[in-house]
């Protein structure tokens, strides 16, 4: 992670000083341990700040919309596919930003660490590969890298940027395709136990939005959850069904779009499995169109386009 760290600064310096870029958004360190902020570096010694590591979880394609000049994004695979999506819908000028992928194979969740450590205080990690060491006052516990990573990690099948300009660090190996399992075993309860389950599990959103503020494709002006005239759904968190219309009406607008980068789940406060929902439209565009979002700068949405080879038996009968 060091020597990524130190090629990401040696590349950001060299666009900023060679004036091929007015700006590089990045991480630096943050100010709790494994936690990487979002650094804005407009000049090499500011890029100085710039690091790479276990932390750097956010999507940082969210501060890249309708920005104005030449700018430069260190960008892991599942941030690239927010981009190629949000270039698609001309949201981010592709001409106007310089990708400096970085191949990745998962970032570490805070929570599995807080949970492992029984919420003791991590002032440290070093990373060994397949192994990590927490330390703090008093202890180090060594453990495996597999067992930290987020659940958006695991399943991410896009480790490697799909697309960039420059390519720091060597690429991961790739994975098996995605079996969806937890999605099959949630489509395999009744009705009414899949309402139930919804229903339990959003009677602890809080509605704050950090989900839809967090996710990259949620950019309307003004949201419907936002609107008065009409108003579409309460104002109130205690009410179950207007959550659940919340997420779901949430989830559908980013059918065919969601990375299934997981920005949405980590910044939920409550801890609500929201990926549930964002992982069900990604298998179905899946299955119905045989599409997945931002893989590709050439194909066109899947909700925005038709063509006769569409394996569409959902509208058609025999």
């Amino acid at each position: 992670m060091q020597a990524i760290a130190a090629q990401v600064k040696e590349a950001a310096k060299k666009l900023l000083a060679d004036q091929k870029v007015d700006l590089v958004v990045g991480f630096a360190e943050g100010s709790l341990p494994l936690r990487g902020t979002p650094l804005f570096a407009r000049t090499p010694e500011e890029a100085g700040q710039l690091t790479w590591n276990r932390g750097c979880e956010n999507n940082l394609a969210n501060y890249l919309r309708k920005r104005e000049g030449k700018t430069a994004v260190v960008a892991k695979g599942c941030d690239v596919r927010s981009i190629v999506a949000l270039a698609k819908e001309n949201q981010i000028d592709r001409n106007n930003l310089y990708i400096i992928g970085v191949p990745c194979d998962g970032m570490i969740d805070r929570k599995k660490i807080a949970g492992l450590l029984n919420g003791k205080e991590v002032l440290a990690m070093e990373d060994q590969g397949d192994t990590v060491v927490l330390k703090g006052n008093g202890f180090s516990e060594t453990a495996k890298l597999a067992d930290l990573l987020h659940n958006s990690c695991i399943d991410c099948r896009y480790g490697n940027p799909v697309v960039y300009d420059q390519l720091v660090g060597e690429p991961v190996p790739e994975k098996a395709a995605d079996d969806f399992a937890e999605i099959k075993a949630f489509e395999a309860k009744t009705a009414a136990e899949r309402r139930a389950f919804l229903a339990e599990e959003f009677s602890k959103c809080i509605r704050c939005y950090a989900c839809r503020n967090a996710c990259p494709m949620c950019y309307c002006t003004e949201c419907f959850v936002d609107c008065n005239q009409p108003e579409w759904i309460g104002k109130s968190a205690a009410d179950v069904q207007d959550n659940i219309l919340f997420q779901t009406v949430r989830v559908f607008h980013s059918a065919g779009r969601c990375a299934d980068c997981g920005a949405c789940e980590r910044a939920c406060p409550m801890g609500i499995n929201l990926r549930l929902l964002t992982r069900k439209l990604v298998k179905d565009v899946k299955e119905l169109f045989n599409a997945e979002a931002g893989v590709s700068m050439d194909d066109k949405a899947p909700l925005a386009t038709f063509t006769a080879d569409d394996p569409e038996p959902f509208l058609v009968k025999e």
